[in-house]
């Protein structure tokens, strides 16, 4: 992987707290994995923003009692098939 040094500042405190668990020679590896995982998490949000309202209830009518009932619905599917194959 190529780098790049650069400077940046955080409170003293911080880089303690982060020295205290990681040490100094873990100190970059650490901010580079917090920073990759906070661009995720925003990418993320910003995906769902995006994709806001494309969503259309009538598109899914099997959804209109709710999730939870449906997976639950499905799973009993599943269940009845299950036992009516394992007793031939």
């Amino acid at each position: 992987m190529n780098t790049k040094r650069t400077h940046i500042v955080i409170p003293q405190q911080l880089v303690a707290e982060i020295d205290t668990l990681v040490g100094k020679r873990g100190r970059s590896a650490f901010l580079t994995q917090a920073a990759e995982k906070e661009l995720m998490r925003l990418r993320q949000i910003k995906a769902l923003e995006s994709a806001a309202g494309s969503w259309k209830d009538k598109d899914h009518p099997e959804l209109k009692e709710g999730a939870a009932k449906w997976v639950k619905k499905l799973r009993q599917e599943y269940d009845q098939r299950f036992e009516k194959m394992t007793r031939r």
